[in-house]
């Protein structure tokens, strides 16, 4: 997962940054408004954490630019995806400013100062909606899925994931059945300037077979990966 933070104080955006990472996800930082709105044309991201009060402008502004847009037609630029789960965190705590952020377009709404805890189960259930899944947990075959507890169950037994390992499960898991190419699975787990080896999609592909079945990923060739819908023969069975 992918977020990208748009937050002009950098003690908080930093401290935010570090709690995302350590939950698993991407992270990449934006002070103004400008920046966000290149960072949202040139790349995918799972989720915009959104501060109102910045320097070039609202994030008012920029949020109800992003819910207009509309889909992109051929030969014109990639625009952000205007269905994008947004999270307003931001110091305006009147009834009438979480009122307007949420008619505005925002999923959700969170006053600082605030509790890293609660803003992360605050994204996890966006995510859910964002997908049309209620459970906090993700059942496929014999698999279970923890987001919030970062832990997976093979029949009934752990299985120790990389970070990185669990991020791209859990982006194949609710993708699926939609083929994700490899550029696509980079950017949802690796941030702007993160080190990242050319095979290292494949390294991580290779490791979740191996841990939890050869048959759970599909490959399509020279297109990308994928979890089919229905369960096969082997998927998430020792």
């Amino acid at each position: 997962m992918r977020a990208l933070v748009v937050e002009d104080d950098p003690g908080i955006a930093s401290g935010l940054q570090a709690s995302l990472k350590q939950a698993g996800y991407a992270v990449d930082l934006c002070s103004t408004v400008d920046a966000a709105w290149h960072s949202l044309s040139v790349e995918p991201f799972d989720v915009l954490i959104l501060d109102l009060g910045l320097p070039d402008g609202d994030g008012l502004d920029l949020l109800a630019r992003l819910r207009r847009q509309a889909e992109p037609v051929a030969g014109r630029a990639a625009l952000p995806r205007n269905d994008l789960p947004v999270l307003i965190m931001t110091a305006r705590d009147g009834i009438s400013d979480r009122i307007g952020g949420l008619d505005s377009g925002a999923d959700d709404y969170i006053v600082k100062p605030f509790d890293a805890n609660e803003l992360l189960a605050r994204l996890r259930a966006m995510l859910r909606r964002a997908v049309g899944r209620s459970s906090p947990v993700i059942a496929y075959g014999d698999l279970v899925v923890d987001p919030a507890a970062h832990t997976v169950l093979r029949c009934g037994e752990a299985v120790s994931l990389g970070g990185k390992e669990f991020a791209l499960l859990m982006t194949l898991l609710q993708a699926r059945p939609q083929v994700l190419s490899k550029s696509r699975l980079e950017s949802s787990l690796y941030g702007f300037g993160e080190a990242l080896e050319s095979n290292a999609i494949e390294v991580h592909i290779h490791h979740l077979r191996r841990k939890l079945g050869e048959t759970l990923i599909k490959t399509v060739r020279g297109v990308g990966y994928f979890v089919p819908n229905e369960v096969l023969a082997g998927s998430g069975s020792p």
